[in-house]
Formats: structure tokens, C-alpha cells, sequence
């Protein structure tokens, strides 16, 4: 307690410069969840989707960012041993977001698409078990989230592969392909459109003093999805074929018209991440500020202030526009060759999938959900068209996280222990 009052002020410092330096690290490495098949396919270049990402990563944040943090702040440990202690508390959120943000780092570096939400949840464990205990780690929390990792890849996955067949169903094998994606593509952005404006409306606007009744959440994402639709419609109808270059390629205008469809998934995996991702940056953050605010006092429920979003909002999209393009590089040109018509299905089935999982407010991985929507896309064209030696250097990427930003964590914690204790 002594500690905190002591260096409140500098601890609050070093949480702002650890939360924004996480922040950055999950939008240099997730951006490829949210653009990573956009780019991949030829849909967007680099630099559009930079723009994409810096609006909608920021409005998901801000807007459906609350119910996620809760969930990563208090679900994970158990903070009952050390009420009478808060700085270790302090001390173990700020070793966990420093911890996080290195590996994510030197991930990103490698081009490596790592999971932030295995980051942080990893780093939150070594802390832990270091500072406080074994048992302060909610190992049934820990259990959901490892079981999540599992099933939220295959559900991306399964519906990216139902998507795809749909498409080739309705769309590519049939007589006159271009006039059916012409026919058949406002329903899929406003199927689009409406999952992600009604799980937003369900889950995501409490913070803001907003509460709709489900019908009214219903009807409202109708009408969101009407209007997106409409402006696809709009954007579509003006395509004509492309006659030489179905000569080349016989689906050429067929992708053209999934081109401007895309910028519509793009824009929806972007709000879909920031609304999830967010959480794994300003979580430890808000904890931070508010032990620190209220003079030590280690409380269950602490308002999340406006500020703390919008900072986590700003690290992501500064995150992605000055790193993002190596792990999106991996994504969306290494584990199967996309299409504009396949990175819509993989786009499509990951946004809905992390935008669901954020409705129960489980700290799913967007990066297994987008390599699982990716390849449930290429599954579609058969085993062979995915190169399973990248997939298995990804997995492997992925199983190394969890030990190494915990064993980390721990040795930052003791670090600011000795720094900061009285």
C-alpha cells in the first residue's frame, strides 16, 4: 500500500507507456487477422488498408471494447490473497504487459502471427504463479479459454469452408457466373452487415449507456444491414465483364465483383478485432489506474474510462500502419493462394466468428480464427492447395507463446518488485 502512494504517479506513467506499447504490438501482428486477406488477394493494396483498419480498428475499440476487457481484468486471476497488497497486483499487470508486448515484437519481426490473447493470458499466468500463488490462476477460466483456442479456428474454419461452397455453388459453377455474383453478392454483404451490427448491439454498447431490447437490436442491425447492402448493390452494378481477361482467367470478372465486396469484409473484421483485441492491451491497463486511483483499493468492478479505450485504439492503428505487413504478408499470401472471391469467404466467416465469440466476452485468439478461416478456404479447393509446412510453423509459433511471455512476466514482476517496493 505503502508503494502506491509512494509512486502512484510514476506507476501510473509506466502503465500508459506498457498498455500503448502492447497495444502496438497487437496491431503490428493482428493486423493480418483484420487485412491480411484483403491484401493478400489483390482486393486492397498496403496502403488502403491501413486506412480501412485505422477507422474501424478504432470504432471497435471505442464502441464494442467494454465486455472483453472485464473478462481479461478479473476472469483470469483471482485477486482475493492480495487485497491487503495491492501493489502486487500493480506490479504483476505491469510485468504482464510488458512481458506481452516484447514477444509480440519480436514475433512481428519474424513475420510471425502469433496470438496476442495467448500473450497476454501467458503472461498473466506467470505472474501469477510467481507472485502469488498457484492457486490465484483461475484454472477453469484458463480451461474455457484453452478449449476456445481449439474450437474458435474450427469454427472459423468450418463456416469459411460453408461460405465457399456456397459461393461456388450459387456463383462459380453455374452457367452464367458473372451475372449470379452480380444477383447473389448485396446478400452476402448484407449478411455481412447485419451479424456484425447485431452481435455489436447485443454485447457492445452497455459502457455507453445504450440499452436496446433484442428486438429492437434485431431491427436496427436489419436496417444497418439493408444500407450496407444497398451501397453494395450500387458499387457492383456498375461492373462489366472483362472479356480479355476471362480469356486469361475464366472467374476475371467474377473477382471483380468481389473486389469492391471485400472492402465491405475488411472493414467488418477491423471493428470485429479492435472490439476483441483491444481488451488484451487496456485490460491490465484499467486494473493499473484503477487500484492506483483509488488509493490501493483492490475493487471488482471499476468503471473503464474513455480515455484507456481511445489510447488502445491509437497504439493498435499505429501498430499496424508501421509493422503490420509482415505478418500480413504470412496470412495472406503463404498458407494458400486467395483469391478476392476466397479472401471474401475466409473475411466473411472469420469477422463473424470473432465478433460472435466477443459477444460471451471469451478472450478468443483472432490470429487462430483467421488462419482457421484461411484455411477452411483452401480446404475447399482440396488438401493440397495449403502449404501444411507453414501451418505447422504457425502452430508451432503458437505453442511457444504461452511459456515464454509467462516465464518473462515473472521475471519483470520480481524486477519491479525489487524497484518499486518500500
Amino acid at each position: 500500500m505503502e508503494s502506491i502512494a509512494l509512486y502512484g504517479p510514476w506507476l501510473l506513467g509506466i502503465a500508459i507507456v506498457f498498455g500503448v506499447y502492447m497495444t502496438w504490438g497487437i496491431g503490428a501482428n493482428d493486423v493480418a487477422n483484420a487485412m491480411g486477406t484483403s491484401v493478400g488477394s489483390g482486393a486492397i493494396s498496403v496502403r488502403q488498408a491501413i486506412v480501412i483498419a485505422a477507422i474501424f480498428e478504432f470504432a471497435g475499440a471505442i464502441i464494442a471494447g467494454g465486455n472483453v476487457t472485464k473478462t481479461i481484468r478479473k476472469g483470469i486471476i483471482d485477486p482475493a490473497s492480495i487485497v491487503d497488497t495491492p501493489e502486487i497486483l500493480v506490479f504483476g499487470m505491469l510485468a504482464a504487459l510488458l512481458s506481452a508486448a516484447i514477444w509480440l515484437m519480436v514475433a512481428s519481426l519474424k513475420g510471425w502471427p502469433v496470438s496476442t490473447t495467448h500473450s497476454i493470458v501467458g503472461a498473466l499466468v506467470g505472474f501469477a504463479v510467481a507472485g502469488i500463488g498457484v492457486d490465484a490462476v483461475n484454472w477453469g477460466k484458463i480451461g474455457q479459454i484453452a478449449a476456445s483456442w481449439v474450437v474458435s479456428p474450427a469454427l472459423g474454419g468450418l463456416i469459411a469452408f460453408v461460405l465457399m461452397v456456397s459461393i461456388r455453388n450459387k456463383i462459380l459453377n453455374t452457367e452464367q457466373p458473372f451475372e449470379n455474383a452480380k444477383r447473389y453478392a448485396p446478400y452476402y454483404v448484407f449478411l455481412l452487415g447485419f451479424i456484425v451490427s447485431l452481435v455489436t448491439l447485443f454485447k457492445g454498447l452497455k459502457h455507453l449507456h445504450l440499452e436496446l431490447s433484442m428486438m429492437e437490436s434485431f431491427l436496427f442491425a436489419f436496417m444497418i444491414g439493408g444500407v450496407i447492402a444497398a451501397i453494395g448493390w450500387m458499387l457492383i452494378r456498375r461492373i462489366e465483364v472483362d472479356t480479355e481477361a476471362d480469356k486469361a482467367f475464366h472467374f476475371a470478372s467474377v473477382e471483380k465483383v468481389f473486389t469492391p465486396m471485400m472492402i465491405f469484409a475488411a472493414c467488418a473484421m477491423a471493428f470485429a478485432h479492435g472490439s476483441n483485441d483491444v481488451a488484451n492491451g487496456i485490460g491490465p491497463l484499467a486494473a493499473v489506474v484503477s487500484i492506483v486511483n483509488s488509493g490501493g483499493e483492490v475493487m471488482q468492478k471499476a468503471e473503464l474510462p474513455v480515455w484507456i479505450l481511445l489510447l488502445g485504439g491509437a497504439g493498435i492503428v499505429v501498430g499496424l500502419a508501421t509493422m503490420g505487413y509482415k505478418v500480413m504478408r504470412t496470412i495472406g499470401n503463404d498458407i494458400t493462394e486467395l483469391t478476392p472471391t476466397r479472401a471474401y469467404a475466409a473475411t466473411l466467416a472469420a469477422a463473424i466468428t470473432v465478433v460472435l465469440a466477443s459477444r460471451t466476452g471469451l478472450p478468443v485468439s483472432t490470429t487462430h480464427i483467421a488462419v482457421g478461416a484461411v484455411i477452411g478456404v483452401g480446404f475447399a479447393r482440396g488438401i493440397g492447395a495449403i502449404d501444411l509446412r507453414m501451418v505447422g510453423n504457425i502452430v508451432i509459433s503458437w505453442v511457444i507463446t504461452l511459456p515464454v511471455a509467462g516465464i518473462l512476466a515473472a521475471l519483470f514482476f520480481f524486477t519491479l518488485k525489487g524497484m518499486f517496493s518500500v
